[in-house]
């Protein structure tokens, strides 16, 4: 298989994976919000926990082919720092949306999913799921 054709594979696989765990986020951020009464400030990174730790199981279990740490702990740690990046760039742009554009809680979410997804891609994939020779 081609290089190109594997980081196709691959994008398209995290794309489905990111899918997935959005809805877990999405859904439990909106929950707590309208069901639970619980401020969005807070009800942000307990979504996004639960969306992360579908993602960290589907892209050890089905996205990724390569490893690049043989130390399953190194690699989680890592990838919950990564992660923590993603989270404050969600955290931000949430804030921006809602305080600043006056959006909706689930409207301010939207670019930030779009933004925090590239850079989870990226950065996982470069500094995780990368082999080098």
């Amino acid at each position: 298989m081609s290089a190109w054709r594997g980081f196709a594979d691959e994008s398209a696989r995290y794309l489905a994976a990111s899918a997935l765990a959005l809805t877990i986020d999405i859904g439990a951020y909106s929950g707590l919000i309208r069901l639970a009464g619980v401020n969005y400030l807070v009800a942000a990174p307990a979504g996004f926990t639960l969306g992360l730790v579908a993602i960290y199981l589907l892209s050890v279990r089905w996205v990724f082919r390569q490893r690049r740490l043989k130390n399953q702990r190194a690699e989680f740690v890592l990838f919950i720092v990564l992660s923590l990046v993603g989270m404050a760039l969600n955290q931000l742009m949430i804030y921006v949306g809602v305080q600043i554009f006056g959006l909706a809680y689930e409207l301010a979410k939207i670019p930030s999913a779009a933004v925090v997804f590239c850079f989870n891609f990226a950065s996982r994939k470069l500094l995780l799921f990368t082999h080098f020779r």
